[in-house]
């Protein structure tokens, strides 16, 4: 008879690498781990490691194992959440966004969850939405907040709030105030994200509708370096409007007007099909709720 010890022994060593990290992961001795797969070597009369490797690598069979492992795992966890109190709700939680949302609400995010699932273990990652997206594929995120770029039937898919995007530069760069057509951006350095980004993603598309071709581009994936870039006076960049308000305020950044607008990037809670529980549900709340993407978290 196979025990859950058993099989969190087993899904931990491989998740973490090796016995030892295992047994503070489940707060336990290695030797109580190396117990339990020694058990469940007995019940299966098979070997589930590969002894003659220094790591804890998985034999053919052990491979096969942990996936089924896992999916015992996930079912009882699916059960805890749908039937156990939130309060008592004791696992970990992987969350992916991208460093816009670090940089504005991820915070309110957080205590709206630490609030209603207290024994919850929050684990948030900050990266590119390509990156999220592909690590929620492969099941190493539970869930992303990112551009609604992504259309995959296999995936919960929450609306949130859209963000507007700005031409942006210094009032030193170019003291042009009529508008301009967005033609025109081709007299100026510009700075825009790749397509690893989803915002980047999004106008390289409406670059490309429009015809739009630019002879002195940077692209950069990191916002901080690009708001940086914009401000040291490189060229013209889009930026989060509501987010620069107060540096436009300052008189650090002006806002340019050039024609058509950028379109509005939306952002989503997005998360596996076959996850959709309780909290997965209450975590997309709770991100609706902090959504603001109204001011950066930064000295300005």
């Amino acid at each position: 008879m196979i025990t859950f010890k058993q099989v969190e022994a087993l899904y931990w060593i491989a998740e973490l690498g090796s016995f030892g990290a295992a047994a503070d992961k489940l707060n336990t001795t290695q030797s109580a781990i190396s117990k339990r797969v020694s058990e469940l070597e007995l019940s299966f009369d098979m070997s589930i490691f590969d002894r003659t490797q220094r790591s804890a690598r998985l034999t053919e069979k052990g491979a096969e194992l942990l996936v089924m492992s896992k999916s015992l795992i996930d079912m009882r966890d699916q059960l805890l959440e749908r039937m156990a109190d939130p309060a008592v709700l004791h696992k970990r939680f992987r969350i992916g966004v991208t460093e816009l949302t670090a940089l504005t609400w991820l915070p309110d995010l957080v205590k709206l969850v630490e609030e209603n699932y207290p024994k919850l273990i929050l684990e948030p990652q900050v990266e590119l939405s390509s990156v999220l997206f592909d690590r929620l594929s492969d099941d190493s995120l539970d869930l992303v907040i990112v551009p609604d770029v992504h259309s995959d039937e296999r995936f919960e898919v929450h609306p949130l709030e859209s963000v507007e995007n700005v031409w942006m530069c210094t009032p030193e760069y170019t003291s042009l105030n009529k508008v301009l057509s967005i033609s025109e951006i081709s007299q100026f350095n510009v700075l825009t994200q790749g397509p690893r980004s989803g915002t980047g993603l999004v106008y390289d598309r409406w670059f490309s509708q429009h015809n739009i071709q630019t002879s002195k581009t940077l692209v950069s994936n990191n916002l901080i370096a690009q708001i940086g870039l914009t401000l040291s006076g490189f060229g013209i960049t889009y930026l989060p409007h509501k987010a620069m308000t107060s540096l436009v305020e300052q008189g650090q950044l002006r806002v340019l007007d050039i024609q058509p607008e950028l379109p509005p990037v939306r952002y989503a809670v997005i998360y596996r099909g076959d996850r959709d529980s309780r909290l997965y549900k209450d975590v997309a709340d709770f991100a609706k709720q902090a959504c603001d993407f109204s001011s950066l978290l930064l000295k300005q």
